[in-house]
């Protein structure tokens, strides 16, 4: 039986993210949803507070540069060949975005804690770190089971965002979603209190029901709607579906250096993606 009430528009499905909304995004590498992404930043929506998983770097910059951003809690945020990520640095010099430093186990554990329903987790690596002097919402405790001397465990805030958002492979007709060996995006379906989707393909069938595909899987039960968007991670690459687009990603890089030159790029790729679809 299908559960069409999941499937809608890709602007449909960024209305259903609200101003204020704790927003998670996976890294570049695992389902960068630049489509959602574009109809985001149509919508308007402002003062999200971004979670990268754990490390993200076009939908980064693309909403900070868009003023849809309040706070961004991340271990990285960059263009990776590309260099730095031009709109996020100058919003952190600027001082117009709050930034949560964290390093990619902390996140991780963080958002595994989530997943779990446990309000904290502990973890020990970055103690005494500038990273850790810097983030008021860790603690350090002493460890309640050491033995002897000083044992010092630091206590991580579960991260339990309010929308999950990632491009994937294939969503069944039921709502499941086939995400393959990108297991974070799993973690991340299972901490948030929504999951919103875009899928490259919608197939008939249940991929729940063959053992080659459940494993991949995330059930329809934790997912809240599904676009169904070709190539949405463009213009980053997808897995082995699709490749960089190279030449239009060394242009942003190279248009975002400046308010005017990002500004160009939003009127061209952003509102004129949908001036051209309204026409």
């Amino acid at each position: 039986m299908s559960n069409a009430r999941l499937f809608v528009s890709v602007d449909d499905l960024a209305a259903q993210v609200r101003d204020g909304t704790r927003l998670a995004v996976p890294k570049d590498l695992a389902g960068a949803p630049m489509a959602a992404v574009r109809a985001l930043i149509r919508s308007g929506v402002r003062d999200l507070d971004l979670v990268t998983v754990p490390t993200n770097g076009w939908a980064t910059d693309w909403l900070v540069g868009a003023g849809a951003v309040r706070s961004v809690e991340t271990s990285g945020v960059s263009l990776g060949e590309f260099g730095g990520a031009p709109r996020f640095n100058a919003a952190v010099k600027q001082g117009t975005i709050a930034l949560k430093d964290a390093t990619c186990p902390a996140i991780y554990a963080a958002l595994q804690a989530g997943e779990k329903g446990q309000p904290f987790v502990p973890l020990r690596g970055v103690i005494g770190s500038d990273v850790e002097a810097h983030r008021d919402d860790w603690k350090v405790v002493p460890n309640p089971f050491a033995e002897e001397g000083q044992d010092l465990v630091l206590l991580l805030p579960a991260i339990r965002p309010e929308v999950s958002l990632f491009h994937a492979r294939r969503a069944d007709r039921h709502g499941n979603v086939y995400v393959g060996l990108q297991r974070e995006l799993t973690v991340m379906a299972h901490a948030s209190e929504r999951t919103l989707v875009t899928v490259e393909e919608i197939v008939d069938g249940d991929l729940m029901a063959a053992e080659e595909s459940a494993a991949g899987c995330i059930p329809a039960l934790y997912i809240s709607a599904i676009a169904e968007a070709k190539k949405g991670a463009w213009p980053l690459g997808f897995l082995d579906m699709y490749g960089n687009d190279e030449a239009h990603l060394a242009d942003y890089a190279k248009l975002a250096r400046s308010d005017e030159g990002f500004a160009g790029y939003m009127d061209r790729e952003v509102f004129g993606v949908r001036q051209r679809a309204d026409a």
